[in-house]
């Protein structure tokens, strides 16, 4: 008998008659761990195999439901997958909404039970990407151009919908002289477009920014650097 069946194989070996202790074995195949992760209300499902050692044909089925509702809805696409993860991203769009997901599992004809998420609410809960810069030199002057990330969302014009369209977001810019190597903050505001002037020539400067989202008292990462040599 191989590792991947060792305990399942031990439940069978135990009961030779074939009469396994059926809350035990749905016990031990239940999927752990089944969280959201969100990422700019990308919203998906993740989870790891039960205690069991299950093999590699184990498949598992996924339900959602809003807060409230009685009623599971299947997932189809994640409805007897091998995955340990699956997008719910379209079936919790309404982003101030409570969620919770299921998972269970199946394997050599053995059915897990259920394993629940805690209360998802994907407003609350989702990590915002850092803005985007674009950079360009002005008059010895650097005009940064901030873009907040899209969402997986479109209006009704088909248009992506921007994450300013949820939050109040106030962007901060931070400007390094290599030379220096000093750190120093020139803008915090809800404007996009930032002229950073009073430079000194032949000198490289860095730019990173972030955003704040003073509801909920929560700041992005920082954006990668972006380097300029000024002529």
């Amino acid at each position: 008998m191989t590792p991947k069946h060792c305990f399942l194989g031990f439940l069978i070996s135990f009961f030779p008659t074939g009469v396994i202790e059926t809350q035990s074995a749905h016990e031990c195949l239940k999927p752990q761990r089944v969280h959201f992760q969100s990422r700019n209300f990308h919203n998906i499902l993740h989870w790891q195999p039960g205690r069991a050692c299950t093999s590699n044909s184990s498949i598992y089925f996924v339900q959602y439901k809003t807060y409230g509702q009685r009623q599971w809805k299947n997932k189809e696409d994640c409805w007897g997958i091998l995955e340990f993860f699956c997008d719910l991203t379209n079936e919790t769009s309404d982003i101030q909404e409570p969620y919770y997901g299921r998972v269970r599992t199946t394997s050599a004809e053995i059915h897990s039970g259920w394993t629940m998420t805690q209360r998802f609410t994907p407003w609350w809960e989702t990590k915002i990407d850092p803005p985007v810069m674009n950079i360009t030199q002005v008059n010895g002057s650097l005009l940064v151009i901030l873009h907040a990330p899209n969402l997986p969302y479109r209006d009704k014009k088909g248009k992506s919908v921007s994450v300013e369209n949820y939050y109040e977001l106030v962007y901060r810019v931070f400007i390094i002289n290599n030379s220096l190597e000093k750190e120093q903050k020139v803008y915090e505001g809800a404007g996009r477009v930032v002229e950073i002037g009073a430079l000194a020539p032949h000198s490289v400067y860095c730019v990173v920014a972030e955003m704040y989202q003073p509801m909920l008292d929560r700041r992005s990462q920082r954006s990668e650097e972006r380097c300029v040599e000024l002529p």
